[in-house]
């Protein structure tokens, strides 16, 4: 076995102690150190964890000198913390696995992407929803042409969420995983047209719809919303083509292909034993993977949930939010 990945994590809130805790249970890695600007975050990560704490990004990065660092910082919009640590992290020469949304602006995920193409180092992001078992069969059906030449993509995705921040704060934190499986399965979008509500006591638009056209020729369809109840499915994407028709229920559930022309289906169900047993197991996955990846040494270009990958779909959102603004249909 090759010795474990060096791993340092920084952001220290519930996502982080969720990385920290996932790269200490896995044998291909080493959790070596946490960072948090918040002291009494970082102390208690570090008291719980056994390793070093650091109250600022640079210092423990000459410290530690991890290989891989997870940049799980919070912010506005849930991404605006993301930057100034994957900058930091690349330029020190580690390999960094950011949070989704890649950042909350375009120009700073452009230089983000950027950054890690100058240093020649692999920078992914936690697009769990396109890691599990169930999310994997139905990519290898659309590899493997079950599908066909593609007609529509229809995604949904909602969970409950009372807080607030800018008016577009839904679109930009909750969305990144809804775009990126949309394109994970039916590839760049072209177009973007979108429309949002808010329900009754809400201050931001916390309820979207969008129409996208994909370059393929495909169109498909988002409804998204941080206003309805957990404790039901809260994720669905349906694929269809000429040869067939996939449906996604939930990120981890089950994946059904119905062949054109054939009453008989195919079904993965996510097993009781040896399967997800619950959210966290998709950041499980999606971690190890990454850790995989540099383990193998993967070239940045293949690294899958990449972070041109985030960008991408941070400017569908950006689209969105213009489409939203102007009225209009927004080309990409």
């Amino acid at each position: 076995m090759k010795t474990p990945i060096r791993v340092a994590v920084i952001g220290c809130g519930p996502i982080g102690n969720r990385h920290a805790d996932l790269h200490k249970a896995n044998p291909q890695a080493e959790l070596v150190a946490v960072c948090d600007i918040r002291k009494d975050r970082c102390d208690a990560a570090s008291q719980r964890l056994g390793v070093p704490g650091f109250y600022d990004a640079p210092t423990m990065l000459e410290a530690i000198k991890p290989t891989v660092v997870s940049v799980a910082t919070g912010g506005v919009e849930y991404g605006s913390d993301h930057y100034l640590p994957t900058i930091q992290a690349l330029k020190a020469g580690c390999h960094v696995l950011c949070e989704k949304p890649i950042c909350n602006t375009i120009p700073e995920a452009e230089e983000m992407v950027e950054t890690a193409k100058k240093y020649n180092r692999c920078l992914g992001i936690d697009f769990n929803h396109r890691f599990t078992k169930a999310a994997q069969v139905a990519k290898k059906w659309v590899d493997d042409g079950l599908i066909g030449q593609q007609l529509f993509v229809n995604m949904s995705m909602w969970i409950k969420n009372p807080n607030e921040s800018s008016p577009y704060y839904m679109i930009k934190a909750l969305n990144p995983h809804s775009v990126d499986v949309m394109r994970h399965f039916a590839g760049d979008i072209a177009a973007v047209q979108a429309f949002v509500t808010k329900a009754p006591g809400r201050q931001i638009w916390t309820t979207m719809s969008m129409n996208v056209k994909f370059t393929s020729g495909a169109v498909g369809h988002l409804s998204a919303s941080y206003d309805i109840e957990r404790g039901h499915p809260m994720e669905r994407c349906e694929v269809a083509g000429i040869k067939g028709r996939l449906v996604l229920e939930d990120m981890w559930r089950e994946a059904t292909l119905y062949p054109a022309g054939n009453p008989i289906k195919q079904v993965y169900t996510n097993p009781v034993f040896g399967g997800h047993r619950d959210f966290v197991d998709t950041f499980q996955m999606r971690l190890a993977t990454f850790i995989q990846q540099i383990a193998d040494d993967t070239p940045p270009e293949l690294i899958n949930g990449s972070g041109a990958d985030g960008l991408a779909a941070q400017k569908v959102l950006q689209g969105a939010i213009d489409s939203v603004i102007t009225g209009q249909v927004i080309y990409l």
